[in-house]
């Protein structure tokens, strides 16, 4: 008995689910009453609004079914008569469930035919100027949202953005509501313009308005209105008119409602059909869910922020800071930043990091060259050093080289006083003492110059020097010390010049250098005479000078240390001097090496690259 129960239960809840489905799926029949056409503005923007509107918000299918009221063109009743039997024969078996009536025109029609069309039918009057609503018609099935056109405040931005205005023409037509607001016009605007013309083109025809539009006197401005019908009885589509007389016009061209502006107008306080047709749209879904009409009270819809055309305010020269505050301006071209955004912010920022990159580089490179100059410095300081320390090991050969010259002086200036004091002078072998004076003064001088020229302190200055002439004056300055320690200096000089270019007095110092810790190494050797070599020559675009001697070598374990500061073999030596040597070698941008002769004892060389018109000649 149960079973039998249950299945009737779910039987009856699915028929009620299917019921309710079928309710809901259901569409909603809303009739749109249009004023003149529903392809003529400002009308049909506001009816595209209300649709898109319908479709965001609404919950059910909307079935729009719309029709224009063409008897507001005419004053004619009989066709009124006519219309409003059709659309009652239209709806006589099944009326909408709503009417939507937009703009006067079709308000009006309904409010004066209600009764006999659809007395009980909910109604909703929309974009309707409220100087319109009849308000003694309205019914408790009637609600209105209604726009207001404040006249003074259009004419009021005209004359703020065009202040030398003098006249101003109103394009108007000749239909029942254009004569309605050609009324308006007159009774609230020409009185409170007494220094402006007004002029209105309501009895033209439109070709005597386009050259109207053409030849209007300086200072002028046009207000555009409507035009629907002419003073010849022409009806016209608002917007190709408006077209039409922007293209001829030689005056701007203003308005009321937002469905005009975008290529005509400069723009200004304006209603919107986008706001109308939201709140046209909520208010009839209200209706539609139960709520009655007179219940739902709207606010009449006024003037946004005002917007402008910035076109047109640059083909009339009329500056933006004229604008009211807060105004809107489209249609400006977009910046580069706008058009361009992240290209330009990804070049900013690579210009930018390269920018900081170059930044850091060059705070590098100049801490790199101060480091440079400062390294030269202690370089040339310790290079002045190493050459006091030199000059210092060379003291006693330097003073045994002095004091030949010196004694010798001192002993033909003894034996020309004793001549002198002779009755009989031999004036000849005078001559010859004085000459043995002379020679001897030029050898001590020639030996302290070569001993200021190694301890002066100079900076680092390159010229034209011949490599040869730099060993020999070496040689030279080093002659006394090896013949005071018993060593033979062998000199091979290349034939020929070989030109470099470089510091004197530190190539002097390292071919010094050289030889004096050769010296030094085969000093107290035994056997075989001591012999150190020096040898130049010219191997391809380089000059090469090699330093020999036969002594005793380099251990194997000193090679890679011969040239590191502070390594000696000397037990009063600082270490300095072969890498002075290598430093000074490398500035001039040569070479220094070290290895062992076979027959025993060491060489070092020293590579510079040759300049001048030698260069390259092997």
């Amino acid at each position: 008995m149960l079973r039998p129960v249950v299945i009737c239960v779910l039987a009856a809840a699915f028929s009620v689910a299917l019921a309710h489905t079928g309710a809901a799926a259901e569409p909603k029949r809303v009739l749109v009453l249009h004023s003149y056409g529903q392809n003529f503005k400002p009308w049909r923007d506001y009816a595209v609004a209300l649709r898109q509107e319908f479709e965001r918000q609404s919950r059910w299918p909307i079935d729009v079914q719309d029709f224009s009221v063409i008897t507001a063109r005419f004053d004619d009743k009989s066709v009124e008569t006519q219309f409003v039997e059709y659309l009652g024969a239209l709806f006589a078996h099944g009326a909408p469930d709503l009417v939507v009536a937009i703009g006067a025109p079709a308000g009006l029609f309904m409010q004066q035919h209600r009764a006999d069309l659809f007395p009980s039918i909910p109604m909703v009057l929309t974009a309707i100027e409220e100087r319109r609503v009849q308000r003694s018609a309205l019914t408790d099935n009637d609600t209105v949202v209604a726009v207001k056109q404040d006249l003074p405040a259009l004419f009021a931005n005209l004359l703020r953005l065009r202040p030398e205005t003098k006249t101003i023409a109103i394009v108007i037509g000749d239909s029942p509501n254009e004569r309605f607001w050609l009324g308006e016009f007159r009774r609230e605007i020409e009185p409170t313009l007494s220094a402006v013309k007004m002029v209105f083109w309501n009895d033209k025809s439109f070709p005597d308005v386009l050259k109207e539009a053409a030849t209007l006197p300086p200072n002028s401005a046009i207000f555009w209105v409507q035009l629907q019908v002419d003073g010849a009885g022409a009806v016209h589509e608002g917007e190709r008119a408006l077209k039409n007389i922007h293209d001829v016009a030689n005056a701007p061209i203003f308005s009321y409602d937002e469905s005009f502006f975008g290529d005509a107008i400069v723009g200004g306080p304006m209603t919107s059909a986008t706001r109308t047709g939201r709140k046209t749209a909520e208010v009839a879904l209200r209706i539609l869910s139960g709520e009655k009409p007179a219940d739902i009270k709207t606010p009449t819809l006024e003037y946004g922020p005002s917007k402008y055309d910035w076109r047109q305010l640059q083909r009339w020269n009329i500056p933006e800071s004229r604008l009211p505050p807060d105004s809107e301006v489209e249609f400006r071209p977009p910046t580069a930043w706008e058009t361009f955004r992240w290209q330009i912010s990804l070049i900013t920022a690579v210009i930018l990091l390269q920018a900081a990159l170059i930044s850091i580089l060059v705070h590098e490179r100049r801490r790199r060259l101060l480091a440079e100059v400062q390294a030269r410095q202690r370089s040339a300081e310790l290079a002045h050093i190493n050459r006091f320390t030199m000059a210092g090991e060379l003291t006693a050969s330097i003073a045994h080289e002095l004091n030949q010259p010196l004694g010798a002086i001192l002993t033909n200036a003894e034996s020309a006083a004793l001549m002198l004091k002779s009755d009989t002078p031999d004036l000849k072998e005078l001559r010859e003492i004085v000459e043995d004076i002379r020679r001897d003064d030029t050898r001590a001088s020639e030996v302290i110059i070569r001993l200021r020229s190694l301890l002066k302190k100079a900076p680092f200055e390159q010229c034209d020097l011949d490599l040869n002439q730099v060993a020999r004056e070496a040689i030279e300055f080093l002659q006394p010390l090896a013949a005071a320690r018993d060593v033979e200096l062998d000199p091979g000089i290349a034939a020929g010049a070989l030109p470099i270019r470089g510091d004197r007095v530190q190539l002097q110092q390292v071919i010094t250098n050289l030889m004096v810790n050769a010296i030094d190494a085969i000093s107290g050797a035994t056997g075989p005479k001591r012999r150190i070599g020096l040898r130049t020559a010219r191997v391809g675009e380089f000059a090469e000078i090699g330093v020999c001697d036969n002594g005793p070598g380099i251990l194997l374990d000193r090679f890679d240390k011969v040239f590191e500061p502070f390594f000696t073999t000397k037990p009063q030596g600082m270490g300095m001097g072969l890498a002075i040597a290598r430093t000074i070698v490398e500035a001039h941008h040569g070479r220094i090496a070290a290895e062992n002769k076979a027959e025993g004892g060491a060489v070092f060389r020293i590579i510079l690259p040759l300049a001048g018109p030698g260069r390259g000649r092997s």
